[in-house]
């Protein structure tokens, strides 16, 4: 008798076994022919960006009547103070680049207007790196965009090193340094090679355990570049 009804409770639990894994079973197949449909979400608002006409051609004028034309507003000392460099460098390194490399040429847009000038990319460069400025500050006086701006900085410094690199950015040979110390002797500062120029560099990844080994009065970590350039340059 008990083992009667000990098989009669495990044949019944076998039946609601096997129907309840024929009903997932039958679930699972209608969903594969007949996918349930989703409920379809909204679409996202598309973000309009924002058109600011910047009037380039007046910022290419202001910045051509304040260093660059005949009677300048501003005196070649003042230009070499916010330059870092003379006016004849910084012409000779903007023609290299109007004519050799291609995202300095002023060239006009799909409406007929002029891009900006090979003046407004380079001099928009030299001011973020002269002051370490944000991208952003120079917009009001050169009229570029912020996304500009950085494209600038990123062109000049990699047709820089391309152009003139192997001439300028290098180490200099016996021959230079020998000239170089004749020069020096002959102005008065005997054994000088060079002007030596610093600037210091946020070190924003700096590891918190060589933090206190590069901070200064900021209370913000920095790596100090030096370059020693010729008075010829």
């Amino acid at each position: 008798m008990a083992s009667f009804s000990h098989n009669y409770f495990d044949d019944i639990i076998d039946d609601c076994f096997n129907q309840a894994s024929d009903q997932v079973t039958d679930q699972v197949w209608q969903n594969l022919l007949n996918p349930p449909v989703q409920p379809q979400q909204p679409p996202k608002p598309k973000k309009k960006r924002v058109f600011i006409e910047r009037n380039r051609e007046i910022g290419h004028a202001h910045l051509w009547n304040d260093y660059f034309a005949e009677d300048a507003t501003y005196t070649p000392q003042i230009f070499r103070h916010r330059f870092r460099m003379n006016k004849p460098l910084f012409i000779r390194i903007v023609d290299r680049l109007a004519n050799e490399v291609p995202y300095f040429q002023q060239r006009r847009d799909a409406t007929g207007m002029l891009g900006l000038s090979t003046l407004q990319k380079c001099t928009t460069a030299i001011r973020m790196m002269a002051y370490g400025s944000a991208a952003d500050a120079v917009d009001e006086y050169l009229r570029l965009s912020e996304t500009t701006a950085l494209s600038c900085l990123s062109h000049f410094v990699e047709s820089v090193v391309n152009l003139f690199g192997e001439e300028y950015l290098r180490k200099p040979t016996p021959s230079d340094l020998q000239r170089l110390l004749d020069l020096g002797e002959f102005r008065g500062f005997p054994e000088m090679i060079g002007s030596i120029d610093c600037m210091h560099w946020e070190w924003k990844y700096c590891p918190t355990a060589w933090k206190g080994q590069y901070t200064r009065g900021s209370g913000k970590p920095t790596i100090v570049l030096e370059a020693v350039a010729s008075q010829d340059l």
